[in-house]
């Protein structure tokens, strides 16, 4: 339909894959050497300047493959709970799929057969055929960007430093996908349209008590019941700082937006008063 094709035009014009001309820029071109969506490749190559490159492929390729949960059996729900519960990350989702994935490439490691592998994903409600696609996945990603002569720094995973680097590697490229907690209850309004959206039952955040106000969420889904899947937790000064302003603009009026702009204008003296030294 047009009014898509003028949205997907639009949005990568915010990511700066476009030039003035409506080509794709420079950026746009080594955007489009992954076989992602657009905003994926954004957050990919945002990691190179935040140094979090390994994190983000291995996010990258678990959002990629299908969904590495596995349905409960009836019956069975609260003990999968539990066996996810080990996984979970306080920072969110995204940081939830690098824990899984690295705990099956230790599994992996460890197991002596395909069949040991297979016993562990079931002990764990996890699919095999999504992990095994996930590793897939990742070497492809990790040989383009080989190929196209992209850093590839060495794995931090679980200092604060690369916590932050990722958040800003992922907002890099998913400004679009933010949303509020408008209640203290978790119905989430997103930024970009007066849609509201609960969390995803996947989510580590689902069913806990601690519910993040702000959050960046991978997709969303109208026929899970309105729902957001991998969702992860951000503050709105780190969204001020990596979202293009021209982006923010655009955005409908909203108290989510005005408290936006109260963190741009509480920022903005200092950044003023910086420039002036």
């Amino acid at each position: 339909a047009p009014e898509s094709l003028m949205q997907a035009l639009e949005d990568l014009d915010y990511l700066a894959a476009l030039d003035n001309d409506g080509n794709l820029s420079e950026f746009g071109i080594i955007m489009s050497e992954f076989p992602l969506d657009p905003q994926l490749s954004k957050s990919i190559l945002a990691s190179c300047e935040f140094e979090c490159v390994d994190e983000m492929l291995t996010i990258a390729a678990m959002v990629t493959a299908p969904n590495c949960f596995s349905r409960a059996p009836p019956g069975t729900e609260e003990i999968a709970l539990t066996c996810w519960r080990k996984f979970s990350h306080p920072a969110g989702d995204h940081f939830t799929l690098i824990n899984v994935f690295n705990a099956f490439k230790e599994a992996s490691a460890s197991c002596t057969n395909q069949c040991n592998k297979e016993k562990w994903c079931r002990d764990y409600f996890l699919s095999c055929s999504a992990l095994r696609m996930a590793e897939t996945i990742k070497a492809e990603l990790v040989e383009i960007m080989r190929r196209i002569e992209l850093p590839i720094s060495e794995p931090d995973f679980g200092s604060e430093e690369n916590t932050l680097s990722i958040k800003k590697s992922l907002i890099s490229g998913y400004f679009m996908h933010i949303a509020r907690d408008v209640d203290g209850s978790g119905n989430y309004l997103m930024l970009t349209h007066k849609q509201v959206a609960q969390l995803h039952p996947f989510s580590s955040y689902y069913n806990t008590r601690r519910i993040p106000e702000w959050v960046l969420f991978h997709e969303f889904s109208i026929s899970e019941d309105n729902s957001i899947r991998v969702v992860s937790e951000i503050s709105p000064d780190l969204f001020v700082e990596l979202a293009p302003q021209y982006y923010f603009t655009n955005l409908p009026p909203s108290e989510s937006k005005d408290m936006l702009q109260e963190v741009i204008n509480h920022v903005s003296p200092i950044s003023t008063v910086e420039e002036q030294k």
